[in-house]
């Protein structure tokens, strides 16, 4: 219905311009038709005279006014097709000219007098044209058309749009995995729903409610589930929608929106991704006067400053809480934070079967499966991952999903689509094989790491030549310090693989030793795993959001300490190499068999890797 309406206001704009083109077209036209021909002052009273002694005169017209003698004479020439045309001061003197000259062919006519509508009318037609533009330029602003002037007439405006009923029919039935988050939230519909069961009781109905999780976990999907079960206005926009290049214009945005809001309460207003305006205050090169700022310094004002702003709840969005500014998250604004995480194995199997509701699945199809082999996927990675499944089912033109289509589609989602058609070289891809093999025996024989879910030496995208892919069995809150040296063991597996195989290395393994890097360092400076090093933490890498505190960043240890955590990590790096080589040494045999494997099937599973062992 909206894009109909629309199209019939842009057909009528349309309108209006087509016919202001013509109404100017023609006034034109009416107005160089009215006015007088220029005359040709080459042509003189004495060549006029000479053309009658010579006979080179055909026609003579003499146009006088009645009440003087001057006038206007036209001449036509023999063999001229031009008219020439001069003035004389007295008619009567040119007449008595063609007398004596025998010539007789000429005519007169009186000046025709023109009305005063007549003269009038060309002023009226193009008044009438500014006139006519000016009330459609002026009734599209006040219309809020889509026009240049429109946009100025609104800068300081509000952008948020209300929705009063089910938002795309999205409820708490169609939220799956977030079973506490939908409990803090369910308190704060029912408290719009049902208000004096709690005001009786003394209770004060929270003023806002942050959201914060990592993205694609469903912060946005759960705002609008509150939207569609409170059956209250919703007001949502962006953070960015109140940032302009124009000082003043956020700030004026934020007091529209509440203004509105007030007219609508009780009701929910919802800002996503909030951190575009509630950034931390002093932070930036923008100083005091930042646009930023302002607009932050209106929304602490509107929250919770003198003005009374009962019954609106404001909701926020971020995936980057520690960057806001602590007075926006002080109670009695934000009073309280909702943790939208990653789900468990239970939830990710109940997200996984809403998005399989519309899909047809084959009998072969295991959804608790593939939760468990998911660990660490959001919501919106689950979509994704079954839409690809379904893209790929229907490349081949079947009707229904099968577990090897959802199986592709995470190789494709984790790691990258494997490009079967490059052309690699024998050697390279011999290499690839031992490297991958070492990866996948410490899995194998390593605690805490594996198992090994596929092995392949597809190469997948720029500088990976194949990959090598664990099987989380259950999801950890936590990672001890043996997993973590585990894993840089396993890491590093690759590396030592081509040592102990080719005696020599390649660059293959950059990858792997920027990862293991990035763990050890972790251990020594943030978890304080090391003996040497201490229980302190050394990372001080949260602060350097902003480019303010970046330019200003001094490190908070001296030289020797810093000498003391580049030793430590060395350390860790080369004890879990030498380990990686051991291990390797002591299972060679397997580690030919798991490369020629590869090298004869290009892609081995779990079962066909554990086989190995058993052999």
């Amino acid at each position: 219905m909206n894009t109909a309406n629309n199209n019939n206001n842009r057909y009528r704009a349309l309108g209006v311009y087509v016919a202001l083109i013509v109404i100017i077209m023609m006034a034109f036209i009416l107005y160089e038709g009215m006015q007088e021909k220029k005359t040709d002052t080459s042509y003189t009273e004495t060549q006029f005279e000479e053309a009658l002694k010579g006979d080179n005169v055909l026609s003579v017209l003499i146009t006088q006014a009645k009440a003087v003698p001057t006038g206007e004479v036209t001449v036509t020439l023999k063999g001229d097709t031009a008219e020439k045309k001069f003035f004389t001061a007295d008619t009567k003197i040119i007449m008595q000219k063609m007398v004596d000259n025998g010539f007789k062919n000429y005519h007169t006519k009186a000046v025709p007098v023109d009305s005063w509508w007549v003269m009038l009318l060309p002023n009226l037609i193009i008044f009438g044209i500014i006139f006519i533009f000016y009330i459609v330029m002026t009734g599209q602003m006040a219309a809020g058309g889509g026009g240049g002037g429109s946009k100025m007439m609104n800068f300081g405006k509000s952008r948020a749009k209300m929705t009063t009923g089910d938002v795309k029919g999205i409820n708490f039935s169609k939220v799956a995995g977030l079973r506490e988050e939908k409990e803090d939230l369910e308190e704060l519909v029912d408290f719009l729903r049902s208000p004096q069961k709690y005001t009786q009781l003394g209770a004060r109905i929270p003023k806002g409610v942050l959201l914060v999780g990592p993205p694609g976990t469903g912060k946005t999907l759960l705002a609008k589930a509150v939207a569609g079960e409170a059956g209250v206005p919703f007001f949502s926009m962006s953070g960015s929608d109140f940032v302009e290049m124009f000082v003043g214009v956020g700030a004026s945005r934020v007091r529209d929106l509440f203004e509105e809001a007030k007219k609508h309460a009780p009701c929910i207003v919802f800002i996503d991704e909030i951190d575009a305006v509630a950034r931390r205050r002093g932070t930036g090169m923008g100083g005091g006067h930042d646009e930023r700022e302002q607009t932050l310094n209106q929304l602490l004002v509107e929250m919770d400053g003198f003005g009374e702003n009962e019954g609106i709840i404001v909701m926020a969005a971020t995936n980057r809480v520690d960057i806001l500014d602590p007075a926006i998250l002080r109670p009695g604004r934000f009073d309280r934070k909702v943790y939208v995480g990653r789900p468990d194995v239970r939830g990710r199997e109940e997200i996984l079967q809403v998005h399989a509701k519309n899909k047809p699945l084959g009998d072969d199809v295991d959804l608790q499966q593939v939760a468990q082999t998911t660990a660490g996927f959001t919501g919106a990675d689950l979509e994704n991952l079954l839409n690809e499944g379904a893209i790929l089912a229907a490349k081949e033109s079947r009707a229904y999903l099968n577990q090897a289509d959802i199986k592709a589609a995470f190789v494709k989602v984790g790691i990258g689509a494997e490009k079967k058609s490059r052309i690699i070289t024998d050697k390279e891809k011999k290499i690839t094989a031992y490297h991958e093999s070492g990866h996948a025996l410490l899995f194998h024989l390593l605690p805490d790491v594996g198992p090994v879910y596929s092995v392949s030496i597809i190469p997948t995208g720029p500088g990976a030549a194949g990959y090598t892919m664990p099987l989380p069995e259950k999801d950890e809150m936590f990672n001890s310090k043996r997993r973590m040296l585990n894993d840089i063991v396993v890491t590093l597996g690759g590396r030592a693989a081509e040592e102990l195989i080719f005696d020599d290395i390649t660059t293959g393994a950059s990858q792997d030793i920027k990862q293991a890097t990035k763990v050890a360092r972790s251990m020594v400076t943030k978890y304080g795993m090391s003996e040497n090093v201490g229980l302190i933490n050394y990372n001080n890498d949260d602060d350097e959001v902003f480019i303010g505190r970046d330019l200003a960043h001094t490190r908070a240890y001296g030289e020797n300490v810093a000498a003391t955590i580049d030793k430590e990590i060395k350390s860790i790096i080369d004890d879990s190499y030498v380990k990686a080589k051991n291990i390797l040494n002591e299972n060679e045999g397997i580690l030919h068999r798991c490369a020629a494997l590869l090298l004869e099937k290009e892609k081995i599973n779990r079962d066909e890797f554990e086989a190995l062992f058993e052999g």
